[in-house]
């Protein structure tokens, strides 16, 4: 235990240096998911004009912004990096080192995110200069619970996409899938729109899905919508379950093809 925390702290050190390096390109990454924000107005615009969502405008907003805020916290692109791996036979140098190469993937992330706690205090602040109505103080009890449910989410989707780039060992194009499962990640997590207006059959299969707890289920928390905490606890536990040991299976499976750099 003693050892694994020791290489843990030694790779989130690196990794966070590493990041430090690049913090303007990560502002970009932080800017490129601003779709939510764009959105944002897109339904705050139309709620004013009398639609009924089940939301008011101060709602969509801070909806939006949750949104924005999960976003942040959440994107994974480890599939790109194990198919370069897999592809330029970097794994190889990987499978020599004691520790799961899934470790390091792990650190990178997780360092990328601290970096990005004061873009979050930034954004925070200016959205709410821009659009002070929509001001609110969380309780503390919904801050806690959207902490959990953002570290379940990054789990639950950093399983799901580690699960998809096993693939790369068989396809030089894993991030293919990828791209062609955020089609359902996109229109049914809550990014696009939250749950409230799906029509209830739609929303009722979609809540069986792994999405909307990937998105709108933090946001709901953090805002204070109306969400069965435990019952979505347990469906995003269930699902990691199964995409921990798909890629657990691919994993052996692969390892078995792979002839990478003489490997």
């Amino acid at each position: 235990m003693k050892w694994f925390y020791r290489t843990m702290t030694t790779l989130l050190t690196t990794y966070y240096a590493h990041m430090i390096e690049y913090r303007a390109e990560i502002f970009l990454w932080a800017l490129a998911g601003s779709l939510p924000l764009i959105l944002m107005g897109v339904w705050i615009q139309a709620a004013q004009n009398g639609g009924r969502f089940g939301l008011d405008s101060v709602q969509f907003a801070r909806y939006f912004f949750a949104v924005f805020l999960v976003r942040q916290f959440t994107t994974i692109w480890v599939i790109w990096e194990f198919e370069r791996e897999i592809v330029e036979g970097k794994l190889s140098f990987r499978l020599l080192q004691p520790i799961d190469p899934i470790w390091h993937h792990i650190a990178r992330h997780i360092s990328e995110k601290m970096t990005r706690i004061t873009l979050v205090v930034v954004f925070l602040g200016l959205f709410f200069l821009l659009y002070p109505q929509a001001f609110w103080i969380p309780k503390p009890q919904n801050i806690l619970l959207f902490l959990v449910a953002v570290v379940m989410a990054f789990t639950v989707r950093f399983l799901m996409q580690y699960s998809f780039s096993m693939l790369a060992f068989w396809t030089e194009r894993a991030s293919a899938i990828e791209q062609f499962w955020f089609l359902f990640y996109l229109f049914l997590s809550g990014m696009i729109a939250p749950l409230e207006v799906f029509p209830p059959q739609v929303r009722a299969i979609v809540e069986w899905t792994p999405f909307p707890y990937l998105i709108y289920f933090p946001s709901a928390i953090l805002i204070g919508l109306p969400v069965n905490f435990v019952q979505g606890s347990l469906i995003m536990v269930g699902w990691g379950v199964v995409f921990f040991f798909l890629y657990r299976w691919l994993w052996r499976k692969g390892l078995k093809r792979y002839s990478g750099m003489g490997a």
